[in-house]
């Protein structure tokens, strides 16, 4: 029997967010060995300061390694995240993407986003992502102690909170010209990605017919999986215990 492929996003583990957490490791321990690959497409982390801020011993490290043990396990950075390195690839297992990338689940080629990089109706946020994602800036902030790495990252958090609360929905969605876009240049008809936490199935209309956009959900209110089988690809919801 072929198994499902099972894809998340947009966890944004923290301690401040137990309930997470714990969906993600009973979802490691007891769904994840059940399908052929896992792919998490970034914002597993509320915050990744550069993998020397997380201790080894870390549960969700050791559970994803656990779970890299039965099942291909694939990591891609997020907007949090985007500082996971090859330290973390090494202490869980993973193999990290790069956003984007192109996957063949059950004959079909899909093309994979975290999504930020679809939302070009936000000028200002399109920049501070070429920022961030500049290898000279990456290794100055690195370079730094962990505690001013910290604060830099609580004043990002603050200012972001503070502008998406002025910007109006439409603005922080994907484009529709990116959408089309990215799957014209990928030669695909399936598109999966997560960061605007609007859970949906989209038609898509591709230069090779219809297609659809999967949309993945995140995990503050419950979790949220694609599971992708051969005669259907379904977005369900995990119940957080409690």
């Amino acid at each position: 029997m072929t198994r499902p492929v099972l894809v998340i996003a947009d966890l944004h583990l923290d301690p401040s967010r137990p309930a997470a957490t714990r969906t993600f490791l009973r979802f490691l321990q007891e769904e994840a060995p059940q399908g052929e690959a896992l792919y998490i497409l970034g914002d597993l982390f509320e915050a990744w300061l550069g993998d020397d801020a997380v201790a080894a011993d870390e549960p969700a490290l050791q559970a994803l390694r656990t779970a890299a043990e039965a099942t291909e396990l694939y990591i891609m950075r997020g907007n949090r995240d985007f500082l996971l390195g090859d330290g973390f690839a090494e202490a869980t297992g993973a193999t990290l993407l790069p956003d984007p990338s192109v996957a063949t689940i059950h004959g079909e080629r899909v093309l994979m986003m975290h999504g930020d990089s679809l939302c070009t109706d936000d000028p200002e946020y399109m920049a501070f992502r070429a920022q961030v994602r500049d290898p000279a800036w990456q290794a100055h902030f690195l370079a730094l102690p962990l505690e001013e790495r910290l604060e830099q990252a609580r004043q990002a958090r603050r200012a972001s909170t503070e502008r998406n609360q002025q910007l109006d929905d439409a603005t922080m969605d994907v484009a529709a010209d990116a959408v089309a876009g990215a799957v014209h240049e990928h030669d695909v008809r399936w598109l999966i990605h997560g960061h605007t936490h609007r859970p949906a199935v989209h038609e898509l209309a591709t230069p090779h017919g219809p297609g659809k956009r999967f949309v993945l959900g995140d995990w503050f209110e419950h979790g949220s999986v694609l599971r992708c089988r051969p005669e259907a690809w379904t977005l369900e919801t995990l119940p957080h215990e409690g």
